[in-house]
């Protein structure tokens, strides 16, 4: 099969399109024919190595975390594989999106957590959501926001930070979303009350929320952490970080997974119904094809994009 491979860390440029074997499903797991790849941050940052204390690499290693795609094959007790898994329904041909346990940039993947896709939701748009529709909720759950509260976010104009501002609103809390200016009126739209980040930023969180800040969620990284525990008071309770990887530094928690399974896959169907229902909208910024799988994570890695990146096998 067709995938995207690396076999060291480093740049976009160890990345390398080419040929590997198609992977085979053990018995109970469902391999699948990949539609539509979502980019995360977390790719690159896996790429150069900086996240194997919470993301162990074997190479050679194909990147990815989340697909929409095709139910291909399941595996069975004998040894082959059958049509259909009994113990939840999933049948080969069905539409389903979630995880990989393989890499998700490849022509076939083996499945991890997934739900099925409805049938009004594009795999385009199925794909953006299994990352950051979990990593919004867990965080949101870590933090225990609560309806009245203030949730400072950085980086809310990104995949992750457009749906925690959007189940942040739906919650009833107020949400300071930090982003570039041309991104303020996007967020607006969110519902969020956005700022501009830099030099200044204490201040200008403090003059939009005279009330004080509850909770942050650090969806950006970049030495966000610090201004965060001014803003907090100097204490870091109720801070949490998906960016930073000096998180321990500043005595911050890491959020890097650990929703039990059956989570997932309840927050995947949730968060599709909450898509087609037109109350959850993580807009697709640009697509690729596989081969241009490098130039997706060099976008990715030089920040600033409006929703989520695609790959299209």
């Amino acid at each position: 099969m067709k995938a995207i491979i690396y076999n060291e860390f480093g740049g976009s440029d160890v990345l390398t399109f080419g040929q590997t074997d198609k992977p085979e499903p053990g018995p109970g797991e469902v391999r699948v024919k990949v539609v539509a790849i979502g980019v995360n941050p977390l790719d690159y940052k896996r790429r150069y190595g900086w996240m194997e204390q919470y993301y162990p690499t074997t190479f050679p290693a194909v990147p990815g975390l989340e697909f929409a795609g095709v139910v291909d094959a399941i595996g069975a007790e004998d040894g082959g594989t059958t049509d259909l898994r009994p113990a939840d329904g999933l049948a080969v041909g069905d539409e389903v999106f979630g995880w990989t346990r393989t890499g998700a940039y490849a022509e076939y993947a083996i499945a991890g957590d997934i739900a099925p896709k409805p049938a009004e939701l594009s795999f385009a748009a199925a794909a953006t959501l299994p990352v950051a529709g979990e990593t919004a909720q867990r965080v949101l759950d870590l933090l225990g926001l609560a309806a009245g509260e203030t949730l400072l976010l950085h980086g809310a104009a990104g995949a992750v930070g457009q749906v925690a501002v959007q189940l942040a609103v739906a919650l009833g809390a107020t949400v300071i979303g930090t982003a570039s200016p041309v991104n303020h009126d996007f967020l607006r739209a969110l519902g969020a009350v956005p700022v501009a980040y830099g030099e200044g930023l204490a201040d200008r969180v403090r003059a939009a929320a005279p009330q004080g800040v509850d909770a942050v969620f650090d969806a950006a990284g970049h030495d966000a952490l610090p201004v965060s525990i001014t803003l907090r008071g100097g204490t870091t309770d109720r801070i949490v970080t998906i960016a930073d990887p000096h998180a321990a530094d500043h005595g911050v928690p890491f959020s890097a997974g650990g929703t039990p399974s059956e989570q997932v896959v309840a927050g995947l169907a949730a968060q599709a119904r909450l898509a087609v229902a037109g109350r959850l909208t993580v807009p697709v910024a640009e697509t690729f094809p596989l081969a241009d799988a490098a130039k997706a994570q060099e976008l990715s890695e030089a920040g600033h994009v409006r929703g989520k990146l695609v790959i299209e096998v």
